[in-house]
């Protein structure tokens, strides 16, 4: 299963040569995530950071009144960390892939912690099998 966020293009967003700057792209790829993370029913209550992008831009996105889609799945869950992968696009024409690592963190003790039960149950619902399944073929 994965998440959408339509997100909306703003003006601001566009730099001199006329297309969607590129370190725009992060603060639509935060959206998604808040999105996606802190929802009421499914909220990443105990706290979170960012440990790490990469980003692969693939074509440039000009402005326009309607919105792109950021689609988002976890890519790995570990015990303390997981990743969430990323398309910005519109149907099948991809603007840029890319990855974060999400860190959960322990704002109080200002430390990383481990993933509850919980958070480990809803990320697993967002979990892209068959992305597993050709990494492994890859490795084999």
């Amino acid at each position: 299963m994965r998440h959408v966020y339509r997100c909306p293009l703003r003006w601001s967003d566009m730099d001199a040569y006329g297309h969607v700057n590129n370190a725009v792209f992060i603060r639509y790829l935060e959206e998604a995530r808040i999105d996606f993370l802190f929802r009421p029913e499914k909220e990443f209550k105990q706290g979170s950071v960012v440990a790490r992008h990469e980003i692969d831009y693939k074509r440039q996105l000009v402005h326009r009144h309607h919105p792109v889609d950021v689609e988002l799945w976890v890519k790995e869950i570990k015990a303390a960390s997981f990743t969430i992968a990323y398309e910005v696009k519109d149907d099948d024409l991809v603007y840029v892939r890319a990855v974060t690592v999400v860190v959960p963190f322990d704002f109080e003790a200002q430390r990383p912690r481990r993933i509850t039960s919980e958070e480990r149950e809803f990320l697993e619902e967002y979990m892209d099998r068959a992305e597993e399944t050709d990494e492994e073929a890859v490795a084999a």
